[in-house]
């Protein structure tokens, strides 16, 4: 990791101007551009065309994460204005069984204004179907800039049902604008299902439910929730003093033995999906040695054991499920794809173009290479619309 760690941030700067920025998505969401990068080539197409590109026979594994409207809203006696912005459940830990709480539940939170948050309680009556409740939030813990917030309230509704009719989308905060009635629709993918994301995975935001329905090729799912600080800036010289996020998935058994069919024919629909699928292999390898091990740090696959096969590694999983009697295998993330790493399941990436200085431009560019310059060069000089509302691209992985 020592030499990785030490490459510049500043390395992987461009110019983006604001009017690039895409602050809303096109009406049809499939017409949009779509750069290609094959056999070292770029090219344009529009997205509606993604199927002439996906490997014969592959495999495309998408992201059905579902957004939840994470910011709420309060006010103090006073009239202050307290945002609580939900990052991830604390009490009960699984998103499922915290969405499904009908009186209360705990939740790491960011808090705005919090100085003018003193030693009271928040309130605020909701209306909900059929009725209303009175929600209320105690501070329970401060730590740096994070709170751990109980949330409370009546009437029956689950927490799903609350946060649903309280809060607002969390749009990304390099939009400029606040969010409206649209982004509840346009920030979410046609295939979003299981609640617990702050942020869309938003490769998938171009697929319609019909382009999904042409397409000659399997489809598989996973689920990870994206957190927070998928939009965290690298703001150290350089990436190895960089803190990665950590970020929950959920996959099935079946999906790691399609993985295991399809190998060398994987297609990730962005990079939340790239990094469940690099982690998984890890975790693999952990296994071997470590069975049940649920978890990866931001560096531990640098200094891990390269050679084990694909086979073996999913293998593992697998195994530890059958001995457990269960199909689906959660844990979490901190990985940090950047150049020097080498990618073991993923031959494509379908993504949008990203941030100056972001973690997900370091990720493109250990697919890619140095031609990330000559891509995002490209993509400026032709009318290209950047990040969640932009265009896309479709990216074969330097081998």
């Amino acid at each position: 990791m020592n030499s990785i760690g030490d490459i510049p941030i500043s390395d992987y700067n461009y110019n983006l101007p604001d009017e690039r920025i895409a602050k809303f998505p096109l009406k049809d969401r499939e017409k949009c551009k779509l750069l290609v990068y094959k056999d070292k080539q770029i090219s344009e197409t529009i997205f509606s065309n993604i199927g002439s590109l996906l490997p014969k026979d592959g495999l495309m594994i998408v992201n059905n994460t579902k957004v939840i409207p994470a910011r709420l809203e309060f006010f103090t006696p006073n009239g202050a204005r307290i945002e609580i912005f939900c990052l991830e459940p604390h009490t009960p830990a699984d998103y499922d069984t915290n969405f499904a709480s009908k009186e209360s539940c705990m939740w790491r939170c960011l808090a705005g204004n919090l100085k003018r948050w003193k030693n009271f309680d928040l309130s605020r009556t909701i209306p909900c179907q059929d009725g209303e409740t009175v929600l209320t939030a105690q501070k329970i813990e401060v730590s740096g800039g994070e709170i751990v917030a109980k949330f409370s309230w009546t009437g029956g509704y689950s927490f799903s049902e609350v946060i649903d009719a309280a809060g607002s989308i969390p749009i990304p905060p390099y939009l400029n604008r606040k969010a409206e009635e649209s982004d509840n629709v346009d920030y979410q993918t046609v295939y979003s299902h299981f609640k617990g994301s702050v942020a869309a995975p938003t490769a998938g935001l171009h697929f319609t439910k019909q382009l999904m329905q042409s397409l000659d090729t399997q489809i598989g799912e996973l689920t990870l929730h994206v957190g927070a600080g998928t939009f965290k800036p690298v703001k150290t010289p350089t990436i190895g003093e960089h803190e990665m996020h950590r970020e929950f998935f959920s996959v099935n058994k079946q999906l790691l033995l399609s993985i295991i069919e399809h190998k060398g024919k994987i297609t990730a629909v962005g990079t939340t999906s790239v990094r469940t699928l690099e982690s998984l292999y890890w975790l693999g390898v952990k296994m071997l040695d470590n069975p049940g091990c649920d978890s990866l740090t931001q560096w531990e696959c640098y200094n891990m054991a390269q050679e084990t096969d694909l086979e073996t590694a999913l293998g593992a999983i697998v195994a530890y499920l059958d001995s457990n009697n269960t199909d689906t295998y959660k844990g979490s993330t901190g990985i940090m794809i950047c150049p020097g790493y080498r990618y073991r399941v993923v031959s494509n990436i379908i993504t949008n173009f990203h941030q100056p200085e972001s973690t997900l431009l370091l990720l493109v560019s250990a697919a890619v290479g140095n031609d990330w310059k000559t891509i995002y060069d490209y993509a400026l000089a032709n009318d290209f619309r950047f990040l969640s509302y932009g265009d896309g691209c479709f990216l074969e992985i330097n081998k």
